[in-house]
């Protein structure tokens, strides 16, 4: 953590600046990672569950929608490896690293500061508290919408796959239980499709909340993902 004091002659105000160094180098890569396998998944999975109409001309130069489903099993297993690799890294990482992975629900402070921050987000209050990783809300936020959607999407992405390579495939011998809670193919294919547009929409209102942060908390949101630095701002007028 390094302080630095800047004095700003135009103004006659003083700023703190406050560097915390909180995501490590594998939980940035993770995060972008994720961005560009949800982006390639989203975009494949939609044309796989509309998929274009039959292009003209001899069936061997058109596999258009073969290609579309390589890009969308290719991501989803870049995705599943980047996912077990982070789990890896919750347990070695720092206490960042373990954030989104978990909620304290029997700590009564994490819910008393939870609340809060319900009230800066709602404009009940305006005295956002300051933190150097994921405020309560974000946390509990990312954990119910996106490291949970996040797991089901794998774990039915690879049963939906197993069952169409074959009941004796890896993936349908690792996963193919889902079958057994829902024995109804189709059912599965619905619940995996509406789990993409939950993980959508989290992913427009996290890109929404991180740039508000920057501009409103005075604390760096964006940046953040990419030197791993946090820097808050604290202005004395």
């Amino acid at each position: 953590m390094s302080i630095s004091a800047i004095s700003n002659a135009d103004d006659e105000r003083a700023s703190e600046r406050e560097n915390v160094y909180a995501y490590e180098a594998p939980v940035r890569l993770w995060h972008w990672i994720n961005a560009f396998s949800i982006l390639a998944l989203a975009l494949t999975g939609y044309f796989i569950g509309s998929p274009l109409a039959a292009a003209p001309g001899e069936a061997s130069a058109n596999f258009l929608m073969g290609y579309i489903r390589f890009v969308h099993f290719a991501a989803g297993q870049i995705l599943a490896v980047a996912l077990i690799l982070r789990i890896y890294w919750v347990f070695v990482g720092n206490v960042h690293a373990r954030q989104i992975f978990y909620v304290p629900f029997w700590s009564g402070r994490f819910w008393s500061e939870w609340l809060h921050e319900v009230r800066v987000y709602t404009f009940l209050t305006g005295r956002a508290l300051k933190y150097a990783g994921h405020n309560p809300l974000s946390q509990f936020v990312m954990f119910v919408t996106f490291t949970l959607p996040l797991t089901f999407m794998v774990i039915t992405g690879f049963a939906l796959y197993g069952e169409s390579v074959g009941h004796d495939s890896w993936a349908y011998r690792l996963f193919g239980r889902v079958f057994f809670i829902w024995p109804n193919s189709q059912s599965v294919h619905t619940l995996h499709h509406l789990g993409m547009w939950v993980i959508l929409i989290f992913v427009m209102i996290h890109i929404y909340i991180a740039v508000r942060e920057d501009i409103v908390s005075r604390q760096s949101i964006v940046s953040s993902m990419i030197s791993g630095e946090r820097l808050s701002k604290h202005n004395e007028d």
